[in-house]
């Protein structure tokens, strides 16, 4: 293995100098910094991430904490992108990223305190979780740096889309189309869901409308089989919706193969509206009417306020920083 002793021998410089020219220090002049480093690279040198550590005091890893309950993974189309965005801030700043083990079954598993731990994360970010989870608690309160994504906790920094504007947005856009029938198939109980579920019935309650018990269904996120089975007893009713609003886009495709399998037409027949604007919604036939939430955004700011706070713990603010999304009107709501 090539030591800085070898490169200091090869270039007749110090170690001292060695050291300063692979560690970024000004002290040395551009055209030495950069023969150093040249020939460090010839020689296949690589930097012992156990001894920067121990200078640094500081591991240049983040964890992430992502466990959603459809156990959909890295195939979450919303969350795929953000975490993406996250990483790629995060590497650009000279991080690297390691998911924290989130199966439960294994007999010898670590707290994801106990793992942020033994991985010496300098911090984690905590996405699509249980977190009134003891163990997620146990880690929100601990000494090691948190960014939370749409879900707040009084002393982390937290990046929450804004799901209230969103789904207002959306109703009124329906609403602006002449439907006075609108049914909410909404994700299960989280912050997220409560947070567009308030939003949906202020909204309606504003417009003067009257929303049935009847109209308003509940399944998990990305619950396609649920999803149809919740627009088959809407089509059943008496006096169905005009138009169903699901919990997120990729909910949507299961109601949308139930409306066709009765021979009905979106939206000539029913419209539909979905959540996320993921990229296959813009694929559908028809574009499906949505809020595309702005995943890039969400995953720079996480990443960029994580590291502030764990190379500026003493200037770096604790607060919800609120991203806004964007009504895609699509075609899939019909004027009437």
């Amino acid at each position: 293995m090539v030591s800085m002793k070898d490169i200091s021998i090869a270039c007749g410089v110090s170690i001292a100098t060695v050291s300063k020219a692979i560690n970024g220090h000004k002290d040395i002049g551009e055209d030495t910094r950069a023969y150093i480093k040249k020939t460090a690279k010839e020689m296949g040198y690589f930097p012992n991430s156990s001894a920067r550590a121990l200078k640094t005091n500081k591991s240049y890893n983040l964890g992430v904490l992502f466990a959603d309950e459809s156990r959909s993974g890295l195939t979450h189309d919303h969350f795929a992108n953000v975490l993406d965005s996250f990483k790629v801030t995060a590497e650009g700043k000279g991080y690297d990223i390691t998911f924290l083990n989130c199966n439960k079954k294994r007999k010898d598993r670590m707290s994801y305190l106990e793992h942020s731990m033994y991985r010496g994360f300098d911090g984690v970010v905590i996405a699509c979780v249980d977190f009134y989870d003891p163990e997620v608690i146990e880690l929100v309160n601990s000494k090691i740096p948190v960014v939370t994504l749409d879900h707040l906790f009084n002393n982390r920094i937290a990046v929450v889309s804004n799901h209230i504007k969103g789904m207002s947005d959306l109703v009124n856009y329906i609403y602006s189309k002449g439907h006075r029938k609108i049914a909410y198939i909404h994700g299960a109980d989280s912050s997220v869901t409560r947070s567009r579920l308030a939003s949906f019935y202020k909204t309606t309650e504003e417009l003067g409308l009257a929303i049935p018990d009847e109209y308003m269904k509940e399944i998990v996120y990305r619950d396609t089989v649920k999803a149809g089975i919740m627009t088959e007893e809407l089509l059943q009713l008496k006096e169905p919706p005009t138009c169903i609003i699901y919990a997120d886009d990729f909910s949507a495709l299961g109601g949308m193969n139930v409306i066709k399998s009765h021979g009905m037409s979106i939206p000539d027949d029913i419209s539909i509206a979905g959540y996320d604007g993921i990229n296959i919604s813009s694929s559908l036939e028809p574009q499906l009417t949505t809020i595309k939430q702005n995943t890039k955004l969400l995953g720079k700011i996480a990443a960029e306020k994580l590291i502030s706070i764990i190379e500026k713990p003493k200037t770096t603010i604790v607060e919800p920083i609120v991203i806004e999304g964007t009504l895609m009107e699509g075609r899939s709501v019909k004027a009437i």
